[in-house]
């Protein structure tokens, strides 16, 4: 009878086979394996005539052609009045992309399709390390995670990851985890598990392509020690949120937290300009408070939720890089900021905002001389500049000298404004931001002007009865302790 039957053969050891597969196996006088190389290839029925698909990996550039061979095949194979028999290691759906697009293929053709159980390798690995499935073990393949920059694991979990079958694939995947973990995170390489050759080898994540690895090479990676994931940093904002949590927390609003959100977005920019990685990672941490805390607010109220944040943020930046997720090619960055402005100018279009300036995006409540800058870069990406940074530096002394020549308060205050936005572009010609720019004046100040208060004290005479003459030299001295 015309139709496909795949088996699986378990994860090698010959006494793992499932009694309805050796049956089947018994019964048949031909099979097609997906491969040779499968510790119970050796123990099938010795009157069984073989064909595998190992030609197909030799010659094919991509696993992709390979699914396509053996599905067209097997298929071809299927239509026959005696129909196929197709073995895999393990089971037929853990780890098996040919078989799952094989069940699409045959039902679109009509072919019948017999699926025969067979103990997967995750069983015997389970043993071997002695953990739960059910403690939200997560399941990977080792060539999914090399494809990637950042691999999509919880942290919180533990993790095992299939196929890391040579070290090649072991030392990509490594580079992809260490976005994730550390690099003397303890890892274990398990080895042929549910066989005479199990092995089991626990050592430090940056060792992973140290070590041998073959088809039957799996990774496990435990849980971190401690909340690392997004997911756990959310149940303990919802936490903290709920009935029994902490009365000051549950009372926050979006409105009550805005001064939260502002302080830790300047302490951010403190740590940047303190240079920091051990600062900027803890204020970094207490602005993703803030923002996670407002989303559970946002859940509560039945707004939106996490996903919707993350869902949203992530579609505008691959609908907004098209030279990434996309066939349009850019020469440099500057490329890059006009196709950005195009881009939203097309999304304002089908919004129906096709009348807003292109400026109303830009906050309101920034600090005045971000927002100066935000402007001047808006207006430059759509061609509103100078041609040369002469026309910028002749605009500067332009408003300077308006400005000292300005007749009363008012206008000197006009003057004074297009004076500043006229060195912004400036700034901005210079590739410096004028925000961090005056922030660390503003720094530099403050140690200078601390040295004279101490060279006052050590004097014991205040500020303001030293001549100018005495403070410049102090000032000089302060300027040059900095080097």
């Amino acid at each position: 009878m015309a139709g496909i039957t795949i088996v699986g053969l378990g994860p090698g050891a010959p006494e793992l086979l499932t009694r309805a597969a050796w049956q089947i196996l018994s019964d048949a006088s031909e099979i097609w394996l997906r491969t040779l190389h499968h510790p119970v290839v050796a123990a099938l029925p010795p009157d069984l005539t073989l064909h595998s698909f190992d030609a197909l990996y030799e010659k094919a550039d991509t696993f992709a052609e390979v699914y396509a061979g053996i599905v067209a095949r097997i298929l071809e194979l299927g239509a026959r009045p005696e129909g196929v028999l197709y073995a895999v290691p393990g089971h037929p759906l853990v780890g098996e992309a040919a078989a799952q697009q094989l069940l699409t293929a045959a039902r679109e053709q009509g072919l019948p399709v017999r699926l025969v159980a067979g103990l997967s390798f995750v069983e015997p690995l389970l043993s071997a390390l002695g953990v739960d499935a059910l403690d939200g073990l997560q399941l990977v393949d080792a060539l999914d995670l090399t494809l990637v920059h950042h691999p999509p694991l919880d942290p919180d979990l533990p993790a095992i990851i299939a196929q890391v079958y040579s070290r090649g694939v072991a030392s990509d995947l490594k580079l992809t985890l260490m976005h994730q973990y550390a690099d003397e995170q303890p890892v274990a390489l398990v080895d042929a598990a549910g066989t005479a050759a199990e092995r089991v080898v626990w050592l430090p994540l940056y060792e992973l392509d140290r070590h041998d690895v073959g088809p039957l090479t799996s990774l496990y990676v435990p849980a971190l020690p401690r909340v690392s994931g997004f997911a756990g940093l959310q149940e303990t904002i919802a936490r903290l949120r709920a009935p029994d949590g902490c009365p000051w927390d549950r009372e926050q609003t979006h409105e009550s937290l805005r001064s939260n959100l502002l302080e830790e977005t300047y302490e951010v920019l403190d740590a940047i300009d303190d240079g920091d990685p051990d600062h900027l990672c803890e204020e970094l941490g207490d602005l993703l408070l803030q923002i996670v805390l407002h989303t559970q607010i946002a859940v509560e109220d039945e707004h939106f939720r996490m996903a919707d944040v993350i869902a949203g943020i992530d579609a505008k930046l691959k609908h907004r890089h098209p030279h990434v997720w996309g066939s349009v090619a850019v020469a440099d960055a500057e490329e890059v900021g006009h196709n950005w402005e195009t881009i939203k100018h097309e999304d304002r279009v089908a919004n129906g905002e096709a009348q807003r300036s292109v400026l109303a995006s830009i906050p309101l409540a920034l600090p005045a001389l971000a927002q100066a800058a935000a402007y001047s870069s808006r207006a430059q990406r759509l061609g509103f500049d100078w041609p040369e940074i002469s026309g910028v530096v002749d605009k500067v002394h332009e408003e300077l000298a308006e400005l000292a020549a300005a007749p009363d308060a008012p206008a000197r205050f006009a003057e004074l404004g297009d004076l500043l936005f006229a060195v912004v572009n400036w700034a901005r010609w210079l590739d410096i931001d004028p925000e961090s720019a005056l922030r660390e004046a503003n720094a530099r100040f403050a140690r200078r002007f601390a040295y004279l208060e101490a060279q006052a004290r050590t004097r014991g005479t205040p500020l303001n009865v030293l001549s100018i003459e005495e403070l410049e030299a102090w000032w000089d001295a302060a300027k040059a302790t900095e080097g």
